[in-house]
């Protein structure tokens, strides 16, 4: 059963967020709200969690993982970013974009595109994600949390896309998978992310999510 932690979405106690900080340092999952969906995520760089995150969500090894950073200079560590991209992603941060960049020797095959050797990574407008992010140090794995679980004949979980669950329904589904729910009272939103493609000379969308009317003059 997974401890449920109650953070204030505006200005989180700082209590709470040394005691998250902890736990996902040790290789805790959490399920935690973001500026998009609610999402499961742990430390990027914890190889077990990263494991556990893969198998909830029933994803192969080569399908990348995204994560958040809490600024640009964060990102540039963490991922190749052209002068082009740096422009754009300037405009853009925070918000609800992911970017897909190519890869640095930092970040864990585990996570990347192994054929492209790229990586998808946020910049989250939520006050509870950036304060994790400054804590803990590193950035903080982010894929999509809200679609549930349905046991299928195999006793697997499988995701059932038709479904859409109250955040204390979304909590009871992931009661059991996670270490920690992360609380602020939020409802999940289920608008995704922008997808935005900047491994080329030229921007591509690759999903329109949230925010993508702002982008596509650019592009």
């Amino acid at each position: 059963m997974a401890k449920i932690l109650t953070v204030h979405p505006d200005n989180p106690q700082s209590r709470r967020i040394e005691e998250i900080k902890s736990a996902l340092s040790n290789g805790a999952v959490m399920l935690y709200p973001t500026d998009t969906v609610y999402a499961i995520g742990c430390d990027l760089n914890a190889k077990s969690a990263v494991e556990r995150v893969r198998q909830i969500k029933q994803l192969a090894n080569d399908k990348p993982l995204t994560f958040l950073c809490p600024s640009l200079s964060n990102v540039a560590t963490y991922a190749f970013v052209s002068d082009t991209a740096y422009r754009l992603m300037k405009r853009l941060i925070p918000g609800p974009y992911t970017f897909l960049l190519p890869a640095t020797k930092l970040v864990p095959r585990l996570v990347q595109n192994p054929k492209r050797k790229t990586t998808g990574i946020r910049v989250p407008d939520h006050a509870v994600c950036l304060a994790l992010l400054e804590a803990l140090g590193n950035p903080i794995i982010s894929t999509s949390a809200h679609l549930p679980p349905n046991e299928a004949d195999d006793g697997q979980f499988v995701l059932d896309a038709e479904l859409r669950l109250s955040r204390v329904e979304l909590f009871d589904y992931l009661d059991n998978l996670v270490d920690m729910i992360i609380d602020t009272g939020e409802e999940p939103t289920y608008e995704v992310s922008t997808i935005l493609d900047l491994t080329g000379d030229k921007p591509m969308i690759m999903r329109r999510g949230l925010g993508w009317e702002a982008v596509e003059a650019w592009v």
